[in-house]
């Protein structure tokens, strides 16, 4: 039975290390310190370079700003415009995610997805992310996005570390069953994949990171960065795809 392992990362860097260890996908993302951004079309690029002909799909998240996901008029406008922009440039798939008041923006979500693919004048793959985990129900949530259209969801099942959510995440699968992929994120080691699997999940995804080195206080103190910068270990993503291959036979 196949899994896929998708690791995120933002920079040229990241990608390399990421295919090294046997990533199946990348999720390329900016200021991954607040759980991601919209990546500059340069550094799409620049890791487009770095995939080289690996074969292995970069997807990019549309997310115009920090903080929670629900986005006003303009905001939407903002997000479908940065999506046009990095199908342009090149992006093999994007990731995406509305919600307000407890449950998932569908007008967004939904004329989002539109905008998107008619922009690329082909059913593009897109990922709903972990906006979903603001979501009440998560199972009928997953429902709605399953009818919208989206390939797949990335969800820690509501909880801050996937494998606290697992119970959740079973719920997801067993209500949408293959007609879209639920992918358990979330501080997913090595040492979670067992359960997750488990409980039915076939897609991961990871950061698969380590602490850069000692943040400098200067540059805590002048506000430019709160904590060292994270870089992908490829030796952690080797683990992660070990332990995937261990577990899913």
């Amino acid at each position: 039975m196949s899994v896929q392992l998708e690791i995120c990362v933002e920079s040229p860097a990241g990608v390399a290390a990421a295919i090294a260890g046997g990533a199946d996908r990348i999720e390329l993302c900016a200021a991954l310190d607040v759980g991601g951004l919209t990546p500059s079309t340069g550094l799409l690029a620049a890791c487009r370079e770095a995939a080289g002909d690996s074969g292995i799909p970069i997807f990019a998240m549309v997310r115009p700003r920090p903080g929670d996901f629900a986005y006003d008029a303009a905001e939407a406008a903002l997000a479908r415009r940065e999506a046009m922009a990095l199908i342009d440039a090149g992006a093999d798939g994007l990731v995406f995610g509305a919600c307000a008041g407890g449950a998932i923006d569908e007008n967004t979500a939904i004329s989002w997805i539109s905008a998107v693919r008619d922009h690329a004048g082909q059913p593009l793959p897109c990922t709903f992310h972990r906006a979903i985990d603001l979501a009440d129900d998560l199972p009928a949530a997953a429902e709605r996005v399953a009818a919208m259209g989206y390939d797949r969801i990335l969800s820690s099942g509501g909880a801050i570390r996937a494998i606290d959510g697992v119970d959740t995440l079973a719920a997801m699968i067993a209500r949408v069953g293959d007609r879209i992929t639920i992918m358990a994120g979330s501080g997913v080691s090595a040492a979670t994949v067992p359960a997750l699997t488990a409980a039915g999940v076939r897609a991961f995804h990871g950061s698969a990171s380590r602490p850069s080195g000692r943040l400098d206080d200067r540059v805590r103190d002048l506000g430019f960065a709160a904590s060292p910068r994270r870089v992908t270990d490829t030796e952690l993503v080797a683990e992660l795809r070990e332990a995937l291959s261990m577990t899913i036979l």
